[in-house]
């Protein structure tokens, strides 16, 4: 990502793990899906995130088993890399440099060493090929791949077109309206088309094709939603085919479980259909699933499914057909409301599934729950015209969220509600409160709600040339919503409205002019006017900035002084984007600019700006919201202590959610990490991290004594080689012949340090006439007391005339 002067742009989480098809590992413990250049691990069980893979610098396109070793996973991306990982602890064994973009990966037991990968023709991207290609056995970590053979030309480049039939034997493929079979030891191919259209005018274009892992069996869907399942494809011209019928609309995906027993089907139903092998006619389905089925997958030993949908979900089913977990990543769909944090659990707000808000984690990187505030089911067709959420504000603790559903596209045709939601404490989410149904007579074009704690006052604006003023009011036993205000200006439409950091003042657009309202008497106090052109944003300034109002228009960015009423400053700029941070005086500006945006980070009091970056992502930004940080950072450089209080997040147009990060932060994350590495012997529990830091202490405190032993008794050091031969994975570790003789010259103790033969002889009989020299003394003071006399004790000798009386 971007990188300039100690900041850069990054991606704060939200990929799509629904791009390709996830797979379930061996035992069906964890579920690996690829997530933009990473590869996720996730728990079926916990649905939490164990493993992050990283190492690919584009696009993941595919993730797969290895056949030899069910513990390992070959990965593929749009880097030209296929790589190799041993996912349970999260090591990269293996890097193969293939040179050109992957898109897909296939492999099979019958083909050991060698993957069956689809690129894109160099003559035209758009025209797909499918290869085999070597991977060479040799000890390097990193390898060239370019030993390659042609299988197929001209294939889709969907993965879900392709497939590996009865355990490598053959692959079939599909594209438009022709089925291509190719076998591996006959080398041959065989092509089957089908009419444009049948009898009854049903659409026959191939949309995915799976292979029977025991029989020669292929089933292929259909845009018309037919299933066929094709037999004797051996032979060109007796194959057989017959056809089931359920889905409505285009068959999304197709898969046989393990055993071939069943054939799992999906579509924008959202249905998972279970059909009978063995039994024609015979199907179970499990409905309601979320988005769009895109893929499907079965794990190898049959116990777990997993369907990807497009609202960028994976649901994790047992093969009983009940429902184990859901994992969720960010929605991106078509984004009416504004990027807003919640005030009670920091999350992103944004709009989720059709008719839903989701609540998403950014810390995790995981969403904690949808609420579903047009309470309708969602009908999956093309053209109906449906509810959707277009505005959504919060109070300022979080206690209300007031949201706008509308539908209709026509002004004669709208339908509209204003639906007041208040925060339960018990159920921990938020409840429907207040539906005021046709609230103006047009569509709602802004809301926000009052920073002032002793009132919860809700303004909104319209095309119907009014802003409205909504007051929650405890009437005797009663609380309800009430409208407090109605207001209006030479009967212009408004655009925008927001009010001042202390709720005293409101400031309502009006195409060219600005109004000031006072919000405790609604009276008119003045109106600002700027050069031509229709309002796009409006913002009050923060903390000692509070006296400042700021606004764009399609050229201009400028900035009024409420004190004086008049025109502080004014810039040509085209601001697409304007916000403020809650909890300083900056306020971020995003500029479009020869096709790219430009950030702009100033102050109100001042025009020149604190920081600038050019080109921070490519195209429009759509939305940006401030976000509190839980511990503020501490950096000393005058340009980035805007991100000292608070973190920037903001969306592209390609749904690309980013922030920024300086290298202060990186440094607390790193020592973070390192603070967490934990002893490998000691097993990571939830009772032992309770009990680490009582542990610890307890180590300090013998820490005295071991230290003294430790003087006494040194123990051999542990070599650099036994570590790594007893911290390493056995199934990742190279041949015993060639860890053989490292392990033993490890062993072996150095003969340097040591004294020779004669000084040690003399040395040790010094010592041993020490010992007895000590011994006697030790004796003749034990005999003196144990006698009690008071006489004085005899002189005692010295050493040397001791030893001249032992001499024979």
């Amino acid at each position: 990502m971007v990188e300039e002067s100690g900041i850069r742009v990054v991606r704060c989480g939200g990929n799509k793990i629904s791009f390709r098809a996830p797979i379930i590992s061996k035992d069906s413990r964890f579920l690996l899906c690829a997530s933009g250049d990473l590869v996720k691990v996730f728990s079926t069980s916990t649905e939490e995130c164990v493993h992050v893979l990283e190492g690919h610098t584009g696009q993941v396109t595919g993730v797969i088993l290895n056949p030899t070793n069910h513990l390992q996973v070959y990965s593929c991306s749009a880097d030209g890399t296929i790589r190799l990982w041993d996912f349970i602890d999260g090591i990269l064994i293996k890097i193969f440099v293939c040179g050109w973009p992957i898109f897909s990966i296939y492999v099979s037991e019958k083909h050991v060493g060698i993957t069956q990968v689809s690129k894109s023709v160099f003559v035209s991207p758009e025209n797909f090929q499918l290869v085999a290609l070597h991977l060479p056995k040799v000890p390097e970590q990193e390898v060239e791949a370019r030993e390659m053979s042609a299988v197929l030309c001209n294939i889709s480049s969907n993965p879900g077109s392709t497939a590996m039939g009865r355990g490598g034997e053959y692959v079939a493929s599909v594209m438009g309206r022709q089925l291509t079979v190719y076998f591996f030891k006959k080398l041959k191919t065989y092509r089957f088309s089908l009419k444009a259209t049948d009898k009854k005018g049903a659409k026959n274009a191939f949309t995915c094709v799976a292979c029977h892992p025991k029989d020669d069996c292929i089933a292929t869907g259909h845009e018309d939603g037919k299933i066929r399942l094709w037999r004797n494809f051996n032979q060109k011209k007796e194959y057989t085919y017959s056809t089931q019928h359920w889905h409505h609309d285009a068959v999304g995906t197709l898969c046989f479980t393990t055993e071939g027993m069943h054939l799992l089907s999906g579509g924008v139903e959202s249905v998972l259909v279970q059909w009978h092998c063995e039994e024609v006619n015979k199907k179970d389905f499990l409905p309601r699933l979320g988005g769009a089925i895109s893929h499907i997958c079965v794990s190898p030993d049959g116990q777990m499914y997993s369907t990807s949908h497009l609202d960028n979900k994976i649901n994790i089913i047992h093969c009983s057909l009940k429902l184990s977990a859901v994992i969720q990543g960010l929605v991106k769909g078509n984004i009416w409301t504004d990027l807003m944090i919640d005030p009670r659990t920091r999350a992103l707000v944004m709009n989720g599934r059709p008719g839903h808000l989701q609540f998403y984690s950014l810390q995790q990187d995981k969403q904690l729950y949808s609420l579903d505030i047009v309470q309708q089911e969602y009908i999956n067709q093309e053209g109906l015209d449906q509810f959707e959420v277009m505005r959504a504000a919060f109070s300022v603790g979080g206690t209300w969220l007031a949201t706008v559903e509308e539908r209709g596209r026509c002004t004669s045709d709208l339908e509209s509600s204003l639906k007041l939601w208040v925060y339960n404490e018990k159920a921990q989410s938020f409840e429907l409160n207040t539906t005021i149904t046709a609230a103006h007579q047009d569509r709602i074009m802004h809301m926000c709600f009052s920073p002032s704690t002793e009132t919860t006052m809700l303004v909104t604006t319209a095309w119907d040339n009014q802003f409205k003023v909504c007051l929650f009011l405890f009437l005797e036993e009663h609380a309800s919503w009430s409208c407090d205000y109605v207001g209006s200006y030479h009967g212009l439409q408004p655009t925008n409205c927001c009010f001042s950091s202390d709720g005293s003042l409101l400031a309502v657009s009006f195409k060219e002019v600005v109004t000031i309202w006072s919000s405790d008497t609604w009276e008119l106090l003045t109106t600002l006017c700027q050069p031509p052109g229709p309002i796009r944003e409006l913002c009050f300034g923060r903390l000692s900035c509070s006296k400042y109002l700021l606004g764009t228009t399609a050229k201009n960015l400028f900035c009024w002084n409420l004190l004086t009423c008049s025109l502080e400053w004014s810039t040509p700029m085209d601001v697409c984007l304007l916000r403020s941070d809650p909890l300083s005086e900056n306020v971020v500006a995003f500029s479009l600019h020869s096709g790219n945006t430009d950030l702009f980070v100033f102050r109100p009091s001042e025009p020149r700006p604190l920081f600038t970056q050019k080109a921070v992502c490519g195209g429009k930004v759509q939305r940006c919201v401030f976000s509190p940080r839980e511990e503020p950072l501490d950096s000393c450089d005058e340009r980035f202590q805007w991100l000292n209080r608070s973190r920037l997040y903001f969306l592209t147009e390609l749904m690309e959610l980013l922030t920024f990060s300086t290298k202060a932060e990186d440094e607390r994350i790193l020592n973070s990490r390192k603070q967490l590495l934990v002893d490998d012997s000691v097993a990571v529990t939830p009772f032992y991290l309770l009990l680490g830091k009582h542990r610890q202490q307890q180590e300090e405190k013998q820490n005295s004594g071991v230290s003294q032993a430790a003087d006494r008794v040194q123990p051999p050091q542990a070599s650099v080689a036994i570590k790594e031969l007893l911290h390493t994975p056995a199934h990742v570790l190279p041949a015993a012949s060639f860890l053989c003789s490292m392990f033993v010259n490890s062993l072996l103790i150095s003969n340097t340090g040591r004294k020779e033969p004669a000084e040690q002889v003399e040395e040790s009989e010094k010592e041993e006439d020490d010992s007895e020299e000590e011994m006697e003394t030790h004796d003749y003071e034990q005999e003196v007391r144990t006698q009690g006399s008071v006489e004085e004790a005899p002189p005692l000798l010295s050493k040397a005339e001791e030893k001249e009386l032992r001499r024979p």
